[in-house]
């Protein structure tokens, strides 16, 4: 019922035709759904710049040549398949995705000669107030790797780190804490 007292009641027919068109209803014979897929969202903070290190950016190049021109097509060949359209579609989504990273990236080459202080592209190795050590190398959004100690130019631990010198202790808040950080050495590959 559309309205209350008195209002022409509609057939649930009559109702479906209000309401939605028949454009958006599906045919039984028009295989199963394929959901939508949630945009891939950059990690990227609005208005920043992307930058990357050469090394990254030729491992998105070779990434993305490779899905264009090995994966894809070998995938769009059995896109009759349910599976292999869903797998299409987030392929295409990295596709989109790399081609993005790529074309909004500012390649940052590492200083020349010997650098005595933290910056974009560095491996910095620090001791931590327990005595052990740990190693970071300050990339880019789309480089960054956690089990490999590689951390985003915009992380905590890369802000404290940027423009320290050897020799230097900085604080930093871990989440298990505060802590003093003194900077062993500092590399570029």
């Amino acid at each position: 019922m559309l309205s209350t007292k008195g209002a022409a009641v509609l057939s649930t027919k009559a109702k479906r035709s209000v309401f939605m068109s028949k454009a958006f209803t599906r045919e039984e014979n028009d295989g199963p759904d394929i959901p939508d897929l949630p945009p891939l969202i950059s990690t990227l903070a609005p208005g920043a710049k992307n930058y990357i290190t050469p090394a990254g950016a030729e491992k998105l190049r070779d990434e993305l040549r490779q899905l264009v021109e090995i994966t894809r097509p070998s995938l769009a060949s059995s896109s009759d398949d349910p599976d292999a359209k869903r797998q299409l579609m987030r392929l295409d989504q990295r596709i989109m995705q790399l081609e993005e990273s790529l074309q909004s990236s500012e390649i940052i080459a590492p200083p020349d000669g010997l650098a005595d202080s933290v910056k974009f592209g560095a491996s910095v190795t620090v001791r931590e107030s327990d005595g052990n050590e740990a190693t970071y190398r300050i990339v880019g959004v789309d480089e960054m790797d956690l089990d490999r100690g590689w951390v985003s130019w915009q992380s905590p631990i890369a802000k404290a780190l940027l423009n320290g010198k050897r020799g230097q202790r900085i604080r930093f808040k871990f989440p298990s804490g505060e802590e003093t950080l003194e900077i062993l050495d500092i590399r570029y590959e």
